[in-house]
């Protein structure tokens, strides 16, 4: 939703800055930035107006359970991972000119891990090392939503909802802050790591899902786009003192006055902003603050997970969660047409995408265990959805790929490797949270199509499964403007109870 201002508006909020030295003006940037407050911008104007919602439990169909879990991480890997080309294996077929296409189904061999009777493919051995810690779920299934679009399946995979929705639905993360509240008082209880909100591309869309829609602005999330500079997000300069902390918050307060949430909102909805920037004042004068400050991690430490922002993002998940937050995702990054989203150069592009997550997400696993977290910590790694090397989407519809033309056979590397978005099977892993250890659920077929054949998981099943280790109903709802609204969809997500022992 834009910003709406009339000229008197906008001659207020220019005089209000305009009071602000270039330093206090950083300050201002510096608090924006922590998105406390940004999400605003993406609430609509149903949801702004909305009383407090309300918390439902349905009684007699999904009753509370003793959690397994405190916490989750969610390692997103954004653009559509190719399956066959990750942690469901099949035939292996190497690059050759000439090659029909349609006979390439993994193009890259598969390997042992920990566990005997799990393969993954080459470029994943330390994950494979660290298996026997977790399950792999191989039946992921994606919505039909007609066009298989990323920005419909991320909103559908993030919120439980396919778009458009009638009212700014929240993000699964601000649903867990919501519900279960912060694990410790200083310390955002929902914060995403690596993802760029503010561009072109596909910004508006991301910014949509990211969001606490009408469950109110502090169960939003706290955005770090770049982990190394976490530190800056949370450490007000040495020379701002008491006194011009409280000038800065009353100056800040007089800008967002100005802004929609205060203009159209509920009392509700203004309260809600209040306690996000409560929050944010706490969290700048906190201990819990030097969580972010990933220069006081040593440096063999650092080492092991830097193998870009993405690794370091999982070492930031792994410090954010020893001091107290609820849910932290971290992304690969949502760009079109780069990283996981592979519409050419299949293989090379997974070759690299493995080489970033591989040792990272490994030595995440084997940090929280060994500082005794990973029982109580749910790590999901999960992607909109799977990809295939021929055919688009549903099985049996096959179209022509829009980014380039494929031939029948192989004449150039870049159309080696998986291409096409597949919604009918893709893989997921959990780690922790009272999850089943050296565990698959799920099968796929051997040949093209790949589809599921036994156990498929739709997104509502894999919510309902999150949930549960949270000790959290499927069937838990909110009630917005006398409707309710379930934290999966309609109510009727139902946990995958086998992946848990």
């Amino acid at each position: 939703m834009n910003h709406h201002h009339d000229d008197s508006g906008n001659d207020s909020h220019d005089a209000t800055l305009s009071a602000l030295t270039r330093d206090e003006r950083r300050i201002f940037q510096r608090l924006n930035r922590r998105q406390f407050l940004g999400t605003t911008a993406a609430g609509t104007l149903a949801a702004l107006a909305g009383s407090e919602p309300v918390m439902v439990r349905a009684e007699g169909v999904s009753a509370p359970r003793a959690a397994t879990a405190d916490a989750v991480i969610v390692l997103w890997m954004a653009g559509g991972m190719a399956q066959t080309e990750t942690f469901d294996p099949k035939r292996y077929t190497p690059y050759a000119p000439g090659v029909p296409i349609s006979d390439v189904l993994s193009s890259f061999p598969t390997i042992d891990t920990a566990v005997d009777h799990i393969k993954f493919t080459s470029g994943l051995e330390r994950i494979g090392s660290v298996i026997d810690r977790g399950a792999v779920i191989r039946t992921f299934q994606a919505a039909d939503l007609g066009f298989i679009l990323h920005s419909r399946h991320q909103y559908h995979w993030h919120t439980g909802y396919v778009p458009p929705q009638p009212m700014a639905m929240p993000h699964i993360g601000a649903y867990v802050s919501r519900t279960l509240g912060p694990r410790e008082p200083d310390m955002p209880a929902f914060i995403t790591i690596g993802q760029t909100v503010e561009g072109a591309g596909e910004i508006g869309t991301l910014k949509a899902f990211h969001t606490a829609g009408f469950l109110g602005t502090e169960h939003g999330p706290f955005l770090i786009v770049d982990p190394q500079d976490a530190a800056s997000a949370v450490r007000p300069p040495k020379e701002l003192g008491p006194a011009r902390f409280q000038s800065r918050r009353q100056l800040f307060e007089q800008l967002l006055a100005q802004e929609p949430v205060h203009q159209y909102g509920s009392d509700f909805q203004r309260e809600s902003l209040v306690r996000a920037l409560d929050g944010a004042d706490r969290l700048l004068r906190s201990p819990s603050s030097r969580a972010f400050d990933l220069a006081l991690e040593p440096e063999a430490s650092y080492k092991a997970y830097d193998t870009g922002r993405f690794g370091r993002g999982c070492l930031l998940a792994r410090r954010l969660v020893e001091a107290g937050a609820r849910y932290v995702e971290v992304t690969s990054e949502y760009i079109p047409f780069v990283n996981w989203d592979s519409h050419e150069h299949g293989h090379s592009r997974a070759d690299a995408m493995k080489a970033l997550i591989d040792a990272p997400v490994a030595q995440l696993i084997r940090d929280l265990e060994q500082r005794g977290l990973l029982d109580r910590t749910l790590v999901v790694l999960a992607s909109e959805f799977g990809r295939d090397a021929v055919t688009e989407g549903k099985v049996g519809k096959e179209v022509k790929d829009q980014a380039i033309n494929i031939p029948r056979v192989m004449s150039d590397p870049r159309h080696y490797g998986m291409h096409r978005h597949f919604t009918a099977a893709g893989s997921v892993l959990m780690f922790g949270g009272g999850v089943k250890k050296g565990f698959v659920y799920g099968k796929t077929a051997e040949e093209r199509p790949c589809t599921t054949v036994e156990n498929p998981v739709p997104v509502e099943n894999l919510h309902a499964s999150i949930f549960h280790a949270l000790g959290i109903p499927a069937d838990t709802s909110y009630t917005v403007e006398r409707r309710p609204v379930y934290v999966t969809k309609d109510g009727k997500g139902k946990p995958v109870t086998a992946l848990f022992g």
